[in-house]
């Protein structure tokens, strides 16, 4: 069974920093692509970035690129999200969700019409001064 577990969210000033943690156990990442969703209240749910597991590419939502970072180590078996450069409409509810296809996990609003292999709890990022 494919569990995840979040966690680094918290309160930040616009301009700071937070890494989210991803910790996977019930497989392997590089049989499972892993992608990070958010949720911001009000709004649909949509992709940010997510990272292949056959050969770690990644990919990023446009209004991220530059700000965030995904990657992961396969010792730990864990994929983090670096996030830079905190906005305040990034704040939402962060998912770190894994799924047999990478189409599924890709960034933009289209994981909203998919259930996936596995989701974690989430965590909560807020971006305020």
């Amino acid at each position: 069974q494919l569990q995840l577990v979040e966690s680094g969210g918290g309160l930040v000033q616009p301009g700071g920093s937070l890494r989210l943690s991803c910790a996977a156990s019930g497989f392997t990442l590089d049989s499972y692509a892993i992608g990070w969703i958010r949720q911001a209240p009000g709004k649909e749910r949509e992709g940010v970035s997510c990272i292949s597991g056959v050969d770690g590419t990644t990919y990023y939502l446009d209004s991220v690129k530059g700000r965030f970072t995904i990657s992961r180590d396969n010792d730990k078996n864990t994929v983090y999200l670096q996030m830079s450069n905190l906005k305040p409409e990034d704040t939402a509810v962060y998912y770190c969700v894994a799924d047999f296809y990478l189409g599924k996990v890709m960034p933009g609003l289209g994981v909203r019409q998919y259930e996936f292999d596995g989701r974690g709890q989430g965590t909560q990022v807020t971006v305020s001064s």
